[in-house]
């Protein structure tokens, strides 16, 4: 096949997608105007059976709950897979003329001092805001998953405002790996207690508390948020520090897997 056939090809597929979208996008409904019958029958139901009135994460966590267990290992094999690959490559032999050894040559400047002083910052204020988010899901508009993310944040602000050693210090792959796979295990062990006291998985068993709300209120709900905060943020650290590890590289003799560097 010639460039010009693969381009018209291409083309050709690209105005078939652009078409579907817009097809799907003519038949949504109009903002506000929601069909189904679900979303309304939620809306009244949800605050009185689990006390949260975090309305978003009582549905992700107890009314679908099923759903975002799959969501959370998916996330989960993703940074497992990426940290058997990358850790894996390190110890293998390379060409000389490898891309591997190209890579090792490079020479990236500096950060700004602006940059690490305003990076240093907030450090301090985003880790607080991020666990604020993953443990008061049941009360606001918020998540394990926003939490985590944010958490995450936090620990690539270190490394922006110091250097990769600091970073991989308070952020060993041992604990990111513990604490990753204690997330994900505790969310589906949530589930298969409720199994164990012959109820539904995910069943809310846990006490609601007495005011819809209240930090101590939704029984599961909160619990599980903060297992998906622990579990996302432990998944975004490792996999940022995989990255950050294979920019590292340096190559001697052919062998991959010597690390230098400061940032």
């Amino acid at each position: 096949m010639t460039p010009r056939q693969r381009l018209w090809l291409f083309a050709v597929a690209v105005a078939g997608l652009v078409a579907c979208y817009l097809w799907a996008f003519s038949g949504l409904p109009g903002f506000g105007n929601y069909p189904g019958p679900y979303g309304q029958d939620i809306l009244h139901r949800a605050i009185g059976e689990t006390n949260a009135t975090g309305v978003v994460s009582a549905i992700n966590f107890s009314y679908r709950g099923f759903d975002t267990v799959g969501e959370e290992f998916i996330l989960f094999a993703a940074a497992a897979g990426m940290s058997v690959v990358l850790r894996r490559l390190r110890g293998e032999r390379r060409d000389e003329g490898s891309p591997a050894k190209d890579a090792a040559s490079r020479r990236t400047p500096a950060t700004s001092s602006a940059v690490r002083f305003a990076a240093l910052l907030l450090v301090g204020p985003t880790a607080v805001i991020g666990w604020w988010l993953a443990t008061h899901a049941q009360a606001n508009p918020s998540g394990g998953f926003q939490g985590g993310a944010i958490l995450a944040t936090a620990l690539f602000l270190v490394y922006l405002s110091g250097d990769f050693i600091v970073f991989r210090r308070l952020s060993p792959a041992v604990l990111l790996d513990a604490a990753e796979a204690v997330g994900a295990a505790g969310f589906a062990a949530v589930g298969v207690t409720a199994v164990a006291m012959s109820l539904p998985y995910l069943y809310n068993y846990l006490p609601l508390g007495t005011i819809p709300g209240a930090i101590s209120s939704s029984g599961t709900i909160a619990l599980i948020s903060f297992l998906v905060g622990i579990e996302v943020a432990a998944a975004f650290i490792l996999i940022i520090g995989e990255l950050l590890e294979q920019t590292l590289l340096r190559v001697e003799g052919g062998d991959v897997g010597k690390k230098g560097g400061s940032n």
